[in-house]
C-alpha cells in the first residue's frame, strides 16, 4: 500500500499552477537597470541591462538566451499611420483579435526591416519595375540595398498605393521576439537576469533622402525608451549545446564585442564552483578606453586568477588585430590546452569573425598537432562532433 505524501502533492500544484513564460505569454520583467557600457564618443553602443525575475519561476544556466518582446517606435508607426491615410485609432481585425492600427503596427508586425512580402506585392500586383529588378537580382545586391530600409520606405516606392490597413498588414511579418544571451551567472547573481544588447542604429543617408534615422526593433526600443522601473516581456531559450562542462575542464572562450556575453556568465560561474578548471578568455573590442566591455570585471578576474585574458584592440594600432590573430600568436600553449582536454566556445558574428577563428584553430591544430590540412580540418570537425568546439553564432 502507497502512502500518500501531502507535501509532496502540494508543491506538484503549485509547480502545475505556475504560469508557463513563453512567445505567446512573455513574463514582464522589471527593469533593475539600463547603463551605457560603452562610452559616448565610441562608434559602438552597447547596453548592460539588469531585469528583476524574482518568483518568477524563470531558471537559467549560463550560456542559455534570452527572448525580448520589443515594441516599435512610436514615431516610425506614427509616419506610417500618416502614409496610410486613415487615423491610428482604426479598429482592424487581424490575428490577435480587434485593435486599433496603431496598436497593431506597435506591437504586432515588423516595421525596422524591409518585408519580403511586401517587396513581391509591390513587384507583381503593383507593377514597380525597380522593386522587380532588384528581386530577379543578385541576393547580396539585395541585402545592401535593404540594410538599414524599413516599411517606410517600400510604401514610398509607390507613392500612388493607398492600401487598407487590414491589406496593408497582410503583406507584413509578426513582431518576433530579439534573442540575446545571457550575461549573468544564477549562482552569482541570484533573482536577477543581465543582457548585453548592441545597438542597431542606421543614420540617415543621402541615398533614402528622407532624412529619417533608422534603427533596430528591439535595440532602440531597450536604449531609447526602456528605464529602470519600466517592464519588458521576456522568455528564457535553453542552449544545452553551449552549457559549461565540469568545473575541473578547462575552457577557452573566443568572443569578440557583445559575443563576451555568455563568457561573462561562464567566468563569474566557474569562479563560484569548486572545480579547478582553469578559463582562458580571446576577446575583442575596438579600443580599449570606449569599447572594452565590462573591463573592470575582466580585469578583476584575471587579477583573482579566474581567468587568463587577451584582448585584440582592432582600431589602436596602424593595422588591424583581431581575437583570431591572438589565438595564432599563442598556437603552441592552446594546442596543449585543446589536447589536454579544454572545450574551446566561440560567441558572435557568424559572417567573417567565426570563419576566421575557426581557420586560426585549424592552422594550430595543423603546425602543433603533427596533422596536415585535411587532417587538421578532420581533427576540428572530430572535436566539433565530440562537443569539444561549440559554437554560438550569429
Amino acid at each position: 500500500m502507497t502512502t500518500a505524501n501531502p507535501t509532496r502533492e502540494r508543491s506538484s500544484d503549485r509547480a502545475s499552477k505556475r504560469p508557463r513564460w513563453s512567445r505567446r505569454n512573455p513574463y514582464p520583467a522589471t527593469v533593475l537597470r539600463n547603463d551605457l557600457l560603452t562610452a559616448p564618443e565610441s562608434e559602438k553602443e552597447v547596453r548592460h541591462l539588469v531585469l528583476d525575475i524574482e518568483g518568477s519561476g524563470l531558471e537559467y544556466q549560463p550560456g542559455d538566451a534570452v527572448n525580448v518582446t520589443p515594441a516599435n517606435e512610436p514615431a516610425l508607426v506614427a509616419a506610417i499611420v500618416d502614409r496610410l491615410g486613415v487615423p491610428g485609432d482604426t479598429v482592424i481585425a487581424d490575428r490577435k483579435g480587434e485593435r486599433t492600427l496603431t496598436n497593431a503596427l506597435t506591437h504586432g508586425f515588423e516595421i525596422t526591416s524591409i518585408s519580403p512580402y511586401l517587396l513581391d506585392h509591390l513587384a507583381t500586383a503593383r507593377g514597380i519595375s525597380a522593386v522587380a529588378e532588384l528581386l530577379a537580382g543578385d541576393r547580396a545586391a539585395l541585402d545592401a540595398w535593404g540594410r538599414g530600409r524599413d516599411v517606410l520606405d517600400l510604401l514610398n516606392l509607390d507613392p500612388t498605393w493607398f492600401p487598407t490597413p487590414e491589406a496593408f498588414l497582410a503583406e507584413l511579418r509578426p513582431l518576433a521576439a530579439r534573442t540575446y544571451s545571457i550575461s549573468s551567472a544564477p549562482s552569482v547573481h541570484g533573482g536577477t537576469l543581465h543582457l548585453t544588447p548592441a545597438t542597431v542604429r542606421h543614420p540617415a543617408t543621402e541615398v533614402w533622402g528622407d532624412g529619417r534615422d533608422r534603427g533596430g526593433a528591439a535595440s532602440t526600443y531597450l536604449a531609447d525608451r526602456v528605464v529602470p522601473g519600466d517592464t519588458v516581456g521576456i522568455f528564457i531559450t535553453p542552449n544545452k549545446s553551449f552549457r559549461l562542462p565540469e568545473p575541473d575542464t578547462d575552457i577557452i572562450m573566443v568572443g569578440p564585442g557583445t559575443g563576451i556575453a555568455p563568457f561573462r556568465s561562464f567566468v563569474h560561474e566557474r569562479s563560484h564552483d569548486d572545480g579547478h578548471g582553469r578559463n582562458w578568455l580571446f576577446h575583442g573590442a575596438r579600443r580599449r578606453d570606449q569599447d572594452f566591455l565590462y573591463r573592470d570585471e575582466m580585469w578583476a578576474m584575471e587579477a583573482d586568477g579566474n581567468l587568463r585574458l587577451d584582448v585584440a584592440f582592432s582600431r589602436e594600432q596602424d593595422e588591424k588585430v583581431y581575437v583570431s590573430h591572438l589565438m595564432g600568436g599563442r598556437g603552441q600553449e592552446l594546442y596543449s590546452w585543446i589536447r589536454d582536454g579544454a572545450v574551446v566556445y566561440v560567441c558572435g558574428d557568424a559572417t567573417r569573425m567565426a570563419h576566421d577563428v575557426e581557420e586560426a584553430l585549424t592552422a594550430i591544430i595543423r603546425d602543433y598537432g603533427d596533422f596536415d590540412e585535411v587532417g587538421a580540418r578532420a581533427e576540428v570537425e572530430r572535436l566539433r562532433t565530440s562537443g569539444q568546439y561549440r559554437r554560438d553564432v550569429y
